[in-house]
């Protein structure tokens, strides 16, 4: 592979962008869930769904959207926060939108289709060099700061 002619800092800006708006995103939910419709109002919501243990469903998607959306804006742990959201987002597919089609307008799933791919993407990714995972950890930690450019040794 040729090496990149960006600044390999470009990558980790992206990776910050990314993590902020996507963590953004999720922690709006996840107070959603926790402030506006509280924890009696998303079980009930859940159950009418046919969504399996509707309370305990969701306590784990208040939390992990919570949670992990604050994670990913810190850029801690977030292999694992990716990895959660991604399977929230796998349950909201299955359960709730995936016989909509498409386009979220009605109710499809494009949304969470592209909220879970970037979730999936930071796990495999890291947080990148701008975040609590490079400071706590440095390139230790898998992922925790990408090659700089392709081809390179992580």
């Amino acid at each position: 592979m040729l090496p990149s002619r960006r600044h390999p800092d470009l990558l980790h800006a992206g990776l910050l962008i990314g993590r902020l708006v996507l963590g953004a995103v999720f922690v709006a939910h996840g107070w959603q869930k926790l402030n506006d419709t509280g924890h009696a109002g998303v079980t009930a919501m859940f159950d009418g769904l046919g969504i399996p243990l509707p309370g305990v469903a969701a306590t784990f998607a208040t939390w992990v959207e919570l949670l992990g959306g604050a994670a990913l804006i810190l850029g801690v742990l977030v292999p694992v926060a990716g990895v959660l959201l991604a399977a929230n987002m796998a349950g909201a597919f299955w359960y709730v939108h995936k016989d909509a089609g498409f386009f979220a307008s009605d109710g499809g799933y494009e949304f969470v289709l592209v909220l879970g791919a970037v979730a999936l993407l930071l796990a495999l990714t890291g947080a990148g060099r701008f975040s609590l995972d490079a400071v706590l950890w440095g390139g230790r930690r898998r992922g925790a700061d990408v090659p700089e450019r392709e081809g390179a040794a992580a």
